[in-house]
């Protein structure tokens, strides 16, 4: 949790699991080997927490910085968005601000949004945690829920269309 890791090698596979109310973003550079992921915890940081990848605001823009030194292209990256679950059940459901991953979600949609990075896909929300995989070599992603089977997400060659969807 509150980790990113970037890759430029085929055969590697980035992996986030546990994501309840987390979010994980992939980064693709559609065209390229280039992929990057962050298992984002909380919307934004506050100046006593130094881990960049823990936030939504600074997990965004240090995982394109990371993608890019790799070599990605910002005009050929795309998102891929996992997890953001309702965790809280019974009274606390309906709190306002209690929903921490619908939160995340948005925090994440809108640090993407003002770096120019249209989400391709995302399995979000609900009330069951995931695990997110991305195939770098493939520039494939899926997604589990738990309990579930792992489903595609993305891949550039395929239209939507023709992926499972993923709730």
């Amino acid at each position: 949790m509150g980790e990113l890791a970037v890759s430029a090698t085929p055969e590697d596979e980035l992996v986030s699991m546990g994501l309840g109310s987390c979010v994980g973003v992939a980064l693709v550079d559609h065209d390229r080997t280039f992929a990057g992921l962050a298992h984002v915890m909380l919307p934004s940081a506050n100046a006593a927490y130094s881990a960049p990848a823990k936030f939504a605001d600074r997990a965004v823009p240090t995982l394109l910085a990371c993608v890019e030194r790799l070599g990605a292209q910002r005009e050929r990256m795309v998102a891929v968005l996992a997890g953001g679950a309702q965790m809280f059940t019974g009274a606390k459901a309906g709190v306002a601000g209690l929903d921490l991953g619908a939160r995340n979600e948005a925090a994440v949609r809108s640090a993407l949004a003002e770096l120019g990075i249209p989400v391709r896909a995302a399995a979000t929300g609900g009330d069951r945690g995931r695990t997110v995989r991305v195939r770098v070599g493939e520039a494939r992603v899926s997604v589990k829920e738990a309990g579930g089977v792992e489903v595609p997400l993305w891949h550039p060659h395929v239209h939507a269309d023709d992926l499972v969807e993923a709730q």
